[in-house]
């Protein structure tokens, strides 16, 4: 009798157990739900589409803003109507030149997190500009037109952006290009927001359009957690990813006031 009980004992905690794992591995994730992926220079939302999947996959509300790029008071308004649109906090992802925008639209509230992917973190005072002359990039395609407009020679476009992705990928990303105006890349930052928000950074270690020891100096400034991935700047199109695992850890880790 001793022995039956003993075996009944044993089989109800190890089903307990059981149902503990289950539902913990069934629980949802604690933490910020709500992901805002914001497209740099040259670049539209449509690069973002396989982190986009994988996060939504996971569980994640994911909004890409389309900022147009024609001035920075205008792409920091697109990013900061994608935020105010969500249910709850959010971590806002900037990409190159979408770095500059959500560093100072990360000052809204809703903000909880800062994730930078080969982008500029500028301090106050600095531009996109600034920051290229400082250090420079290894590219030299980067043209104006008469419009006050830059673009990526086409000739070179795979070279310096996009090295790492599919051939026909980086010619389609070529003939779509988006182009920068010069108030976007020129205008200064006033309130950095990753002074106040906890940040994470993406350093792409064979960048040839911000130097990867910029990407490097602008993380540490920044006290920001970072990764390093052996991509061209378009990390977030050839290392999906290791970009979303990045934006989960933020997602998880920020602290949620």
């Amino acid at each position: 009798m001793n022995k039956l009980y003993m075996v009944a004992a044993l089989a109800a905690t190890l089903t307990t157990s059981a149902l503990q794992i289950a539902s913990a591995q069934s629980a949802p994730k604690t933490g910020i739900k709500n992901v805002v992926l914001v497209h740099g220079a040259f670049a539209d939302g449509s690069g973002w589409e396989a982190v986009a999947r994988i996060l939504a996959k996971d569980g994640y509300t994911v909004s890409v803003p389309q900022p147009p790029e024609t001035s920075y008071a205008d792409d920091v308004k697109y990013a900061k109507a994608a935020v105010d649109a969500m249910d709850g906090p959010v971590v806002l992802v900037g990409h190159s030149y979408g770095g500059a925008i959500i560093t100072e639209a990360g000052n809204d509230p809703k903000v909880a997190a800062l994730v930078y992917i080969a982008a500029f973190a500028a301090d106050a005072g600095e531009s996109c500009a600034s920051i290229e002359q400082a250090m420079p990039q290894a590219s030299k395609a980067f043209k104006a037109d008469s419009n006050g407009n830059w673009w990526i020679d086409p000739a070179h476009f795979a070279a310096d952006f996009a090295a790492d992705v599919p051939p026909a990928v980086s010619r389609f990303m070529a003939q779509s290009q988006v182009p920068i105006s010069t108030d976007s890349f020129t205008s200064k930052i006033t309130t950095p927001a990753w002074k106040n928000k906890p940040t994470w950074y993406m350093v792409a270690t064979e960048d040839r359009s911000i130097n990867p020891d910029n990407e490097r100096r602008m993380a540490k400034r920044a006290n920001a957690t970072t990764v390093e991935v052996k991509a061209s700047h378009a990390a977030y199109l050839s290392h999906p990813r290791e970009t979303a695992k990045l934006i989960e850890e933020a997602a998880n880790s920020a602290l949620v006031k």
